[in-house]
């Protein structure tokens, strides 16, 4: 007698070698995909979504790639989640992550065609990545007592950051403006308070950053167009009730007086919410929702600046940086916090006008206006500068730094080979098949550049057998290079998610031995 069907029909299962090279497959097929924006000469990749409007994305940035594909390959996803989770931690090394655990994958394919069994593999590449991680801790810089090299650090590694993406040609400028914003922070991991605005027009390099707020809307009519120290009131609630707005009540009046009553009455209401806003003695009103005329002549009256329809983003944000809260009733002025700032101004940025805050009260609050010449150029730029703020401010918490260019993957590498010549056993393969992943990064990084890796990998090994070696990779002059006179530096706690994420997410998928693919559900026929 046949044995029963444990699965539904349509379920499909694979098992073993079959299960294993799916994994493999899906997961070296995603690393192949974002390798080539590996490094200072990657390339980058237009996303084109099905929706409406087919909108058009360039990126090179692993995540943003990475979260807009759909994928069926279970180990497929499993690289886009840590290439996520390297997003939001540390907000760098996206793509890194990506390859390094592909290449440990391509390793652990040969070695299970070898009869390893993957649990020797995994426990292997434990050592490894242990000792790889003690190879990089022994050689790490850290300045943190000395400010003017520390400050030196990061603009290096601002510099090496923005290399790889699109603002690579004014790299020193941009540097210079991610580190300025990120020692304004003092400490703070919180990018909040650093806000970024985009207005196409004008070149990249016209990009700059303003001390204070800025807030993407006109001031209204008939209002004071500069207030000094200002108390600002930053409100959620409803500014346009003094028409009449029944919704659905139907309303029976025997002549048009009593409509005017009606009409009177909602003014009335209206005017008594003023008073109760400006009973809080403030000179400037931010709201959330509409304001109307009729309650903006009042504001204008009291000579208080209202402004309109601030965006939720903005008034969050400029509920943190006025240090006051957002109030949506006004009955007892005492229990509100006001937010404050020295000076509120008009200002232009290309052809818009903009609203200014400065001097607010959270001193490290800044602003970033981007220009460019599309909305392309701006959305890539937004992202790489939000890389480049993630790193910085990581860095400024943990103030280790080390050298870049494919130095810390040969370092690694060294020491794993040490290691692997040490261990016995069938470990010693994996330990092996770890340091050839780790140098895959740094091949990579030449292949991208069109350089002849081979040669230069194997220079650089030779480079790295030397005591205090600093050779990397130097792509502008396409040979081996010494890192710590190019001044490209990488920060240590990116390193490490990197290393830490990719050992995991490999060992994840080389555990997998069957895949089970749910039955899709059926649709009834509703006819």
């Amino acid at each position: 007698m046949a044995i029963e069907k444990i699965l539904k029909d349509d379920a499909s299962e694979e098992k073993g070698e079959r299960a294993r090279m799916a994994s493999f497959v899906g997961a070296i097929a995603i690393t192949d995909l974002v390798k080539t924006t590996l490094g200072p000469k990657g390339m980058d990749k237009i996303l084109q979504s099905t929706g409406r409007g087919h909108e058009v994305t360039v990126t090179n940035d692993g995540a943003t790639i990475l979260k807009s594909l759909h994928i069926d390959n279970p180990a497929a996803k499993v690289l886009i989640d840590i290439s996520k989770v390297q997003d939001d931690e540390v907000g760098d090394g996206t793509t890194s992550v990506v390859v390094l655990a592909g290449e440990l994958l391509r390793e652990a394919e040969k070695l299970v065609a070898a009869k390893i069994h993957p649990v020797t593999i995994i426990s292997g590449y434990r050592m490894a990545s242990e000792c790889a991680r003690n190879a990089l801790l022994q050689r790490v810089v850290d300045n943190k007592e000395n400010a003017e090299k520390f400050k030196s650090d990061l603009m290096k590694i601002a510099r090496t950051t923005l290399s790889s993406k699109i603002l690579s040609q004014d790299k020193e400028h941009f540097a210079q403006l991610a580190v300025d914003a990120v020692m304004r922070l003092k400490g703070s991991t919180n990018l909040e308070a650093i806000q970024i605005i985009k207005k196409p027009g004008g070149s990249l390099k016209d990009s700059f950053l303003d001390e204070g707020f800025i807030l993407d809307k006109k001031i209204g009519l008939g209002q004071p167009k500069r207030i000094e120290n200002a108390k600002i009131l930053v409100a959620n609630t409803a500014m346009d009730t003094d028409k009449v707005k029944i919704y659905g009540a139907r309303v029976r009046v025997d002549s048009m007086s009593k409509v005017a009553e009606i009409e009177g009455a909602e003014k009335e209401k209206m005017r008594e919410k003023v008073k109760k806003i400006m009973a809080h003695g403030i000179n400037c009103f931010v709201n959330r929702q509409l304001i109307y005329n009729f309650p903006e002549e009042l504001f204008a009256d009291a000579s208080i600046l209202a402004i309109e329809h601030a965006d939720f983003d903005g008034i969050e944000r400029l509920a943190l940086v006025t240090g006051g809260e957002i109030a949506s009733t006004f009955d007892n002025p005492e229990s509100v916090k006001l937010g404050h700032c020295k000076l509120i101004e008009e200002i232009m940025i290309g052809e818009d006008k903009l609203i200014h805050f400065s001097g607010v009260e959270m001193g490290q609050a800044c602003t970033v206006v981007l220009r460019g010449a599309s909305h392309h150029v701006l959305d890539e730029a937004e992202r790489s500068l939000h890389d480049a703020l993630c790193v910085l401010s990581q860095t400024v918490n943990d103030t280790r730094v080390l050298l870049g260019g494919g130095w810390p993957e040969m370092v690694m590498a060294k020491e794993v080979d040490e290691l692997a010549r040490k261990t016995p056993g069938k470990k010693s393969h994996a330990i092996e098949a770890f340091s050839r992943a780790l140098v895959a990064i740094p091949t990579i990084i030449a292949d991208n550049a069109g350089l002849d890796s081979a040669d230069l990998v194997a220079q650089l090994r030779a480079e790295h057998h030397k005591e205090g070696c600093n050779a990397g990779i130097d792509v502008i002059s396409g040979s081996v290079g010494d890192m710590a006179e190019l001044g490209i530096a990488e920060s240590f706690k990116v390193k490490q998610a990197v290393l830490l994420s990719a050992i995991e997410a490999a060992e994840m998928i080389l555990r997998v031995d069957e895949i089970i693919t749910c039955a899709p559900r059926k649709r009834e026929d509703r006819m």
